[in-house]
Parts: C-alpha cells; structure tokens; sequence
C-alpha cells in the first residue's frame, strides 16, 4: 500500500522530460517535454512521477533524463 503515501512522501530525485514521443500511449497531456519532474519512487523500468495533471503516475524511464 506504498503507493497511497507516494504524493505526500519526500522525492527520490528530479528528472527532466526529454520527449512526449509516445508510441502506444498519449503521454503528451500528461507530461511536457523540458519540464523538470520529482520522482516519487522508481522501479527498474518506470518513473513515478506527479505529472501536470497533480496526481502520480508511472511512465518509462526513455522519457526523462536525470536532472
């Protein structure tokens, strides 16, 4: 039940968004490209970030690069 503490918890790191250039999924509404984003917890393939949206949600690693 971690992920229920996840936006009120202290960042991991900060990542910056590199593209929005999703094949499968609209990653663009969720995430801007250069924006700088604080990574909530992290997994071998994804980030959790809060996104634009104000909520966490988890996105593949290919779109950020460490800030």
């Amino acid at each position: 039940m971690i992920h229920k503490t996840w936006q009120n918890s202290e960042r991991v790191k900060k990542v910056k968004c590199i593209h929005t250039n999703a094949q499968k999924y609209m990653v663009d509404r969720a995430l801007t490209a250069g924006k700088e984003y604080d990574v909530q917890n992290e997994t071998e393939e994804f980030y959790f970030v809060i996104d634009n949206t104000g909520k966490v949600g988890g996105y593949y690693k290919e779109y950020f690069e460490n800030a």
